[in-house]
This record gives structure tokens, sequence and C-alpha cells, in this order.
């Protein structure tokens, strides 16, 4: 079975993306999933996209949260199928 991959867009100087990055990284071990992390900044599609909507957390195209880490809506979206 394959580790379910998550995407935390960021940017770099975002305090809020500093705290849901910890959150996150603290369920790895319980969880098993891969965590890759997208700065919005490097790319004018994503930050027009995303906006002032950053850190946004998203399974493929599902988005999890944004702005804080909901540990309910993580939790339900790591314990349901792939």
């Amino acid at each position: 079975m394959s580790r379910p991959i998550l995407t935390l867009y960021i940017r770099t100087y975002c305090h809020l993306c500093d705290d849901m990055r910890s959150a996150i990284t603290a369920l790895q071990p319980r969880f098993g999933f891969d965590l890759e992390e997208v700065d919005v900044d490097d790319d004018v599609e994503l930050e027009a996209r995303l906006g002032k909507k950053v850190p946004v957390l998203m399974r493929g195209d599902q988005e999890i949260c944004h702005h804080f880490f909901d540990v309910a809506a993580f939790t339900r979206n790591l314990e349901r199928d792939p």
C-alpha cells in the first residue's frame, strides 16, 4: 500500500506556515504520509490562485485545511480509504 502524499503550500516568511508544518510533521509517525512543500511565491499561477489563503494543506486536489491546522479534518482525511 502506498503512503498518502500531502502537499503544504507555504511562504517562507509565514509564521502560520511554520505552525502548520510543525503540527503536521508531529503526526507523520502516527499516520505514515509523505509531505511535500511548495512555496507559492515561486509560481505566479499558484500565488494568484492561493493568494492570502496560505498555508494550505492538500491531499491531491482536495483541500484539508488552510490558515490554521484542523486536526479533525486532517484525521478524517487520513483515516479514509486512499
